[in-house]
């Protein structure tokens, strides 16, 4: 079975073997021949069993130029994980919205098209929180991320930008995230992460530390609720959350185009993740959900 994993761009800065590695790593144990490809100038994709984005990093910087490859792979019908109508939902964090009206508990989001000082405003008001949070709806690892106390005035660089808000919740310094991973919907283990002192970013290119931990009571639950509401299954998922300031889990991300797996925390987490992947290419395109 020959499988390709989609990488950054040559010129993207960042380092990203120590991603595609482990992957490939155990999608190669598991008995697959795997090719790395970069997601902005894939060629030609037919010779492949399953195309995955698994490290599409990057995306968020050529936005039209990532929606243009999942119309073609979807015109192409190419054999796809996780399936395109999945990432293209989940490329826009908007999906945040979505996911509180269907009963999901989720971080409070407020979205604007034009960020700007009124905004901020009418945010805290509406929140009732001295702090917010504001980043922008298609991003990765906190770029453009702000956290802003009252009267701090919108950052140049995403002023007048369509942006989320969010109030902040102080559990990210105290307890950090927690990810739940899932493969073909079932568990395979849990990372809680936490921010460098003196920073609220959890990602590792900011200082923060991830371990694997218990999963959090209730935790399992919510993530499956969110990925239920979702438009179509997920071969591989990240589910983020947080605890709110009444003290319950909030989904605060869903990651299902390019998450860090954490395939190093947890015995067995690579087979688990190297069999969902190799069950999906075995299998017909999962279709998207129908509408609920």
């Amino acid at each position: 079975m020959h499988l390709c994993i989609l990488v950054p761009d040559p010129a993207y800065p960042e380092p990203f073997a120590w991603a595609f590695h482990v992957e490939a790593e155990a999608l190669r144990e598991a008995g697959a021949e795997v090719t790395a490809r970069p997601w902005t100038m894939p060629g030609d994709l037919s010779p492949f069993d399953l195309v995955l984005p698994l490290v599409a990093w990057g995306y968020h910087q050529r936005f039209a130029e990532w929606m243009a490859l999942l119309d073609r792979l979807e015109a192409d019908g190419a054999p796809v994980i996780n399936p395109v109508p999945l990432l293209r939902w989940n490329s826009d964090k908007s999906y945040l919205t979505e996911l509180a009206a269907k009963g999901v508990a989720t971080v409070p989001t407020l979205e604007v098209d034009h960020l700007n000082e009124a905004a901020l405003t009418a945010a805290h008001g509406v929140f009732g929180s001295d702090e917010l949070v504001v980043k922008p709806p298609v991003s990765a690892s906190a770029w453009g991320t702000f956290r802003l106390g009252k009267g701090e005035p919108v950052p140049e660089e995403v002023h007048g930008r369509r942006m989320l808000i969010q109030p902040w919740l102080s559990s990210v310094t105290e307890t950090g995230e927690y990810s739940l991973i899932l493969f073909d919907g079932e568990l395979s283990h849990s990372v809680a992460k936490l921010p460098k002192a003196g920073d609220f970013r959890v990602q590792p290119e900011h200082g923060g530390n991830y371990v694997a931990c218990e999963t959090p009571e209730g935790a399992l639950e919510l993530a499956l609720a969110a990925l239920a509401a979702a438009p179509a299954k997920a071969a591989y998922a990240r589910v983020d959350m947080v605890a709110g300031d009444n003290g319950e889990l909030q989904i605060i991300e869903l990651e299902l185009i390019e998450p860090a797996l954490f395939l190093d925390v947890a015995p067995d987490a690579k087979a688990r993740f190297a069999a969902a992947v190799l069950s999906a290419a075995q299998r017909p395109s999962e279709q998207p959900l129908a509408d609920r």
